[in-house]
């Protein structure tokens, strides 16, 4: 190959790129099957960084195409389509100053934008900024991109009023590589990529308005955040309306009031306040990963909430999240509420000697952390500021890593499919700027996980600089019964903080060793978790996790004692049974019971009571059949073993 040209290869076929060729010239000169993928693409990854169609290809390599189909094409999309917002905007209120814009895979919209303009934005003017959108796609601008100094863009920006873009210019280094792009009479910072053209957004609607201080601080100015979402076609975009009116029904909020399951309070903003349904909840699904973890060789233990600082700065949680951590006083000494549980861990494995015998040692948590979230992010149960995590901390020696890896992910897998969770989509996120440890262990610690995963062929994506800051992580996407998917579980491995504990074991050699760490969360959050469920099977609950699975009623009050009796029977044979003896009519009791959600009713009638049985209906059923108790405790637990 001479030094005048390139070679790029896409789906194994390889093309020559003359210097300065485009990727979407090069493109070009493939064969017809990916001349045709070329013209969904909306941009390219060239060994594994993100680039723009429209710009040289700068080095040989592997390129992907980024269709609307994958998580990073639909990034794309929406990046640009916040930019097309943003020129919208600026046509309709030219005082408007700009803040950042960045893409969402979940909220209120696929796109944002935090704008600041003496024009309150209602949901009223959502209509005229829509017209004005479609029209700049109409229009089908070109979206070029250039690069200057840092010097000549905040210079620009300061000219045009920009203080919410200089700000961020001024944080960036002196060699930081500052882009610019441009539709139209339209040019932003950003780092990009973006489409081709505006004319490849398709169809766009705004979802809502909310208030949000510049950079989260209450001291700030309050900027306007506008939502949107956008698709290639109206089809798509119908769908997305519907599941998004079906999730509103679904809104966990809604149904922990409907439910009786829990509330919040002014007094505790971001603390749920379980209520006695609620507790039945996340005590079953406590009880359920508990124990999951003791038939897997888990011991459970429980540490301490309050530590104190230093403990803190050993373990670098001070150093790198100490914004999100509270802290106390205790006898003029310096402690803070646990955010993380991994120190204490650590703490516990080393109160005793260890040897190469007692590992691996998988220490299981249900601890209760709390983080310092800012009122504004706050969301039911999807985000407060204290919730419990199904910590476990495995402490093996390096050549028991593999086998620890995969025996957890393995582990994982099988708790989302109990909870009818059957797809699940996996990431390795790496080291991000922000880390502790050498490229050395991260590199080793990073190839751990990706090869545990290749041993047991499922496949995954890299999430580039999403580690956690003392080691890469898997993380574990669920997809509900909406097409939405939920971060839940992690596992990461840990070179580092054995190092900073000091922590050992005695070898077979009778030498000293440092263990490896695994951190591993398979629920998560179990708020969140619940929150989740509750979405996902819109309240109606499995069997299993229902925190009242039956309830029992009476006709009229001639069958009380009856319905009494029936309601301990259940009791005694393990099920969460009530009565309901109101003084209303059966039709109320059994519209009260399907609002409920109750997965069934018994009601009890004359006839029932001298014949010794029970009339069942199940929920979401108009038919009902008569049993014995026998028969339907049966039944039951039959349910249960399935």
């Amino acid at each position: 190959m001479s030094q005048a040209e390139l070679e790029i290869e896409v789906s194994g076929q390889r093309i020559p790129v003359q210097k300065g060729q485009t990727f979407a010239e090069a493109l070009q000169q493939a064969d017809e099957k990916i001349k045709k993928q070329a013209k969904k693409a909306l941009a390219v990854k060239l060994n594994g960084k993100e680039y723009d169609l429209n710009v040289p290809v700068p080095e040989s390599g592997h390129v992907e195409l980024l269709q609307f189909d994958s998580d990073e094409g639909k990034k794309v999309f929406w990046h640009s389509s916040a930019h097309v917002l943003a020129q919208a905007l600026k046509r309709l209120y030219p005082d408007i100053k700009f803040d950042d814009g960045p893409p969402l895979l979940q909220g209120p919209g696929h796109f944002f934008y935090d704008v600041y303009t003496d024009h309150k934005i209602t949901e009223e003017d959502f209509p005229k900024i829509e017209e004005e959108i479609q029209k700049i796609v109409r229009e089908n601008y070109t979206i070029t991109r250039r690069e200057i100094p840092k010097e000549e863009a905040i210079k620009k920006f300061k000219n045009e009023g920009e203080r919410f873009k200089v700000a961020i210019l001024e944080n960036l280094p002196n060699d930081a590589v500052i882009s610019l792009y441009r539709q139209g009479e339209f040019e932003d910072l950003c780092r990009g990529p973006h489409v081709p053209s505006t004319g490849r957004l398709g169809v766009f609607k705004l979802t809502a308005v909310s208030g949000a201080y510049w950079k989260g601080d209450p001291a700030n100015p309050m900027l306007q955040r506008i939502y949107g979402v956008s698709f290639p076609d109206k089809k798509m975009l119908k769908e997305y309306l519907f599941r998004i009116e079906e999730a509103k029904k679904r809104d966990h909020r809604k149904l922990g009031k409907e439910l009786d399951l829990f509330s919040f309070h002014p007094e505790g903003p971001g603390f749920p306040f379980y209520h006695e349904k609620g507790s039945i909840l996340f005590n079953t699904l406590a009880n359920f990963i508990r124990n999951e973890c003791e038939k897997r060789g888990y011991k459970e233990i429980r540490t301490p909430m309050i530590l104190s600082e230093q403990l803190w700065i050993q373990s670098g949680h001070y150093q790198n999240f100490k914004e999100n951590m509270y802290f106390t006083e205790v006898e003029d000494k310096e402690f803070a509420i646990k955010p993380m549980n991994c120190p204490g861990a650590n703490l516990v494995y080393k109160s005793a000697p260890r040897s190469y015998r007692d590992l691996p040692l998988r220490l299981a948590e249900l601890g209760l952390v709390h983080r310092h979230e800012l009122s504004g992010v706050l969301h039911g149960l999807f985000r407060v500021r204290a919730f419990t995590q199904d910590d476990a901390h495995i402490y093996c020696t390096p050549d028991d890593l593999q086998k620890e890896i995969r025996s957890a992910i393995e582990f994982t897998i099988d708790v989302y499919n109990k909870f009818g969770f059957k797809d699940t989509i996996i990431y390795v996120a790496t080291r991000p700027e922000k880390s502790l440890g050498s490229d050395e262990i991260w590199e080793k610690a990073t190839s751990a996980l990706t090869q545990a995963l290749s041993d047991l062929n499922l496949e995954y994506k890299i999430k580039e600089g999403e580690g956690a800051f003392y080691g890469p992580k898997i993380e574990f996407n669920i997809s509900d019964s909406l097409g939405r998917q939920w971060q839940c579980g992690t596992i990461q491995v840990d070179f580092s903080m054995p190092e900073r504990f000091e922590l050992e074991y005695i070898g077979s050699d009778g030498a000293k060793h440092r263990p490896v760490m695994v951190h591993r969360a398979i629920l998560g959050s179990l708020e969140r978790f619940m929150g989740i469920l509750l979405e996902h099977y819109a309240g109606k609950l499995p069997l299993w996790l229902s925190p009242v699975q039956v309830r029992v009623l009476s006709i009229s009050e001639n069958q009380h004692d009856y319905a009494n009796k029936i309601t301990e029977d259940l009791k005694k044979a393990g099920f969460r049974a009530e009565a309901d003896n109101r003084n209303e009519k059966i039709g109320y009791k059994i519209r009260d019971w399907n609002a409920k959600k109750i997965n069934y009713a018994l009601i009890l009638g004359e006839k029932e009571k001298q014949e010794n049985t029970v009339t069942v209906r199940s929920r979401g059923e108009k038919e009902s059949y008569t049993v014995s108790l026998r028969e339907f405790i049966d039944k039951l637990h039959s349910e249960l073993a399935q």
